[in-house]
């Protein structure tokens, strides 16, 4: 028989294992909420935002203009990354006929734009004129020779003159466009040297390889070692309009229209403005 004692030594142990048990539970339970939370942890690791990488086929004349749009578009879209290939239009229509990775493309020229249309590579209801430019002749900072209209380029202290290869640069299509209009294409021959895009072009006047070059007026302005000598007459060759397209072979178009939509915003029209652009809107 248990006497008093024995009683309240055994109540004291059970209450004592009632309170152990409690314990264990409330840890087992604790370890269950804490294995629960590293999952969800896991699992909204794995859900994370990816970057997507959008591939962008630029003229050379857009290059100081996108580039910084390029800065600021990612800053305020940070899963998205902006590869831009500048080059001669002629030349980005041929990678992208040729099959290359492209999301949207940016020409110097509406020919090349049209040509990628033509052959169903870009959809008409995707791309759109959004800027134009215009033609100038540049000179060495330090030229001394007076250059001030067309025919100037023939006099013997201008040996060399330096344009775009006319069949892949639009610039140089348009300069060869306005010496054949005021009858000087045949005439300069001898002296010209064809390069492979407009910037090229420019860094022939900037180290002293040439004494004019055919340029835009917003490349001009990019470099203090030339000065423009004149403006092209514009009455001289085709107008200058920057189309821009989205190409039907992105993997990425959700991305590709937001970014098409964002070239036509003010934010961005005012950036290639101060580049020396000109908005077809205006």
């Amino acid at each position: 028989m248990f006497t008093s004692n024995n009683k309240i030594f055994l109540s004291i142990l059970l209450a004592m294992t009632f309170i152990l048990a409690g314990c264990g539970t409330t840890s087992n339970t604790n370890n269950q909420m804490n294995s629960t939370h590293l999952k969800d942890d896991i699992d909204n690791s794995d859900h994370a935002v990816e970057t997507v990488e959008l591939t962008i086929s630029a003229a050379a004349s857009l290059t100081d203009a996108l580039t910084e749009i390029m800065y600021t578009y990612e800053d305020n879209n940070p899963h998205v990354h902006l590869n831009i290939n500048f080059g001669g239009s002629g030349a980005l229509q041929q990678q992208i006929e040729q099959g290359a990775p492209v999301d949207i493309f940016m020409s110097a020229a509406v020919k090349n734009m049209n040509a990628l249309v033509d052959e169903q590579l870009i959809d008409a209801d995707q791309q759109i004129n959004l800027l134009k430019n215009e033609l100038v002749v540049v000179t060495p900072q330090d030229n001394g020779t007076t250059v001030d209209k067309m025919s100037d380029l023939t006099k013997d202290a201008v040996k060399i003159i330096a344009i775009g290869i006319p069949e892949s640069v639009p610039a140089g299509n348009y300069a060869k466009a306005a010496l054949t209009t005021v009858n000087l294409w045949d005439v300069l021959q001898d002296k010209t040297v064809q390069a492979k895009d407009v910037r090229q072009v420019l860094q022939y006047l900037e180290t002293g390889n040439a004494d004019a070059g055919f340029v835009y007026k917003t490349d001009a302005l990019t470099s203090d070692k030339v000065k423009v000598a004149f403006t092209v007459d514009q009455a001289t060759y085709p107008a200058v309009q920057y189309p821009i397209g989205i190409v039907k072979a992105t993997r990425q178009l959700i991305e590709a229209e937001h970014f098409y939509t964002y070239l036509q915003s003010q934010e961005a029209l005012d950036v290639f403005i101060k580049y020396g652009f000109s908005s077809l809107n205006e």
